[in-house]
């Protein structure tokens, strides 16, 4: 059953937003030109997902064009197609000046009393079913479709009180601020794992002297070898999708949208073993996929080591290690140096980012003297790894929570005083995630 359709309860009913919100207007004579600076807020500044505070940018008065006035309060609601579906929304909590002016594709909604405490109405509107009811009233053309302000205005709210406004906010807020933390956990492990190595491809792990490479700077006893030395490099194909028995069998079949983690443990397409036969190529646990043509080559080095044995595709390269170093080393010593392989995409004659064949067999990565070393290195990259998931796990479990908890505490099936959020692995909290 959608929220906008449930029975909040006894004592509960529904009111609209227009009977607690106004759309904020420019003051009659206000004239921005006078202001020194003025914060301004882009679209692209403007978060999604939960995250109260614009990015502002301070710009004279004069530098601003045109845009939305809004005030400390305000609510600002992405309104243009697929910003407003992506839940593109701020909460204007602190700001170094008596206004600011954002994008024009946003609404800013200000509480018409103390009564309505905006958080809550911040939180109602990332609702799924809030946000379904009013895309499909959206306004325009295709692809630049609006949320009209009357649909905003007339759309219903929860009528609680200002005490249970304030509590239901404080509760998502709180796990809102443990999902963020979380989320900069795993981005400073990520600065961490990046940092790490760089120092240990570059110094190692036994304190020695560095030389000077082809490559850069590399501990005395190391070495440069070619991908073609190190490894049997093989590659993929596609089974006819024609054929109804190549597909959906037990085998992961990965093409590039599967290589976005160092570890690759499972694909989203699957093949059978005849699949493979007919049209693919199986690569052992532990090799190294990486992808040579494809726009994910537009950002970064899709390159991936996988934990079972997979199949792949023809815009991937499998790189199976001839046993002295671990895929896992291979993996880290290609993409700490990945810039290199990067400056070597051409595109093809229908633009398709694309690396060749000779540009992967003579990829030169460094490598010690002593293997031993080399799966040292690989420990301590596992460490980070393991504590970049950690987070990444934890982050997840506490999104889902989130998405719950929204759901239940807008109906009213719970309530705020039923929880302990001090913590978000609070056992109340772990009995309504269940």
């Amino acid at each position: 059953m959608s929220l906008l359709d449930a029975d909040l309860g006894e004592g509960r009913g529904w009111t609209k937003v227009g009977d607690g919100y106004a759309v904020t207007k420019k003051p009659r004579g206000l004239d921005r030109t006078k202001f020194a600076t003025v914060p301004f807020a882009a679209m692209e500044a403007i978060p999604q997902g939960g995250a109260y505070s614009p990015d502002f940018v301070m710009k004279p008065g004069d530098a601003i064009a045109s845009g939305t006035y809004f005030e400390r309060g305000d609510v600002l609601v992405g309104k243009i197609t697929p910003s407003f579906e992506n839940g593109k929304q701020a909460l204007i909590q602190e700001l170094p000046a008596p206004f600011g002016y954002a994008t024009t594709e946003v609404i800013p909604l200000h509480p018409i009393s103390d009564r309505h405490d905006p958080r809550f109405l911040f939180f109602y509107l990332l609702h799924p079913d809030v946000r379904h009811y009013v895309a499909e009233r959206m306004e325009g053309s295709t692809g630049r479709k609006r949320v009209p302000e009357h649909v905003l205005l007339d759309l219903a709210i929860p009528d609680l009180s200002q005490v249970e406004q304030k509590a239901v906010a404080d509760g998502l807020e709180t796990l809102h601020r443990a999902i963020t933390a979380e989320g900069y956990c795993e981005r400073t492990a990520q600065d961490l794992k990046r940092a790490a190595m760089r120092a240990l491809f570059t110094k190692g792990l036994r304190g020695e002297a560095q030389k000077e490479t082809e490559i850069g700077l590399v501990p005395e006893s190391w070495e440069l070898r070619s991908l073609l030395d190190l490894c049997d490099i093989r590659s993929g194909g596609t089974p006819r999708k024609s054929v109804p028995e190549y597909w959906n069998g037990e085998i992961p079949w990965v093409s590039g949208k599967d290589l976005k983690a160092p570890t690759l443990d499972d694909a989203i397409d699957h093949v059978s073993a005849e699949g493979v036969e007919a049209g693919s190529r199986l690569a052992p646990a532990g090799t190294v996929l990486v992808l040579v043509r494809g726009m994910g080559l537009a950002k970064d080095l899709p390159v991936a080591v996988i934990t079972r044995p997979m199949a792949f595709n023809q815009d991937i390269k499998a790189l199976v290690s001839r046993g002295k170093f671990s895929g896992k080393f291979l993996r880290s010593a290609i993409y700490v140096h990945k810039d290199r392989l990067l400056a070597r995409i051409v595109p093809s004659a229908h633009g398709t980012m694309t690396l060749n064949l000779n540009d992967i067999e003579t990829f030169m990565v460094p490598c010690p003297a002593d293997p031993t070393e080399a799966d040292e290195i690989v420990a301590i990259l596992d460490a980070i790894d393991r504590k970049i998931d950690l987070h990444r796990r934890k982050r997840a479990v506490l999104d889902e929570l989130f998405k719950a908890l929204l759901h239940k505490l807008m109906t009213g099936e719970i309530r705020v005083a039923d929880l302990d959020l001090s913590a978000p692995d609070a056992k109340p909290v772990a009995e309504v995630a269940a």
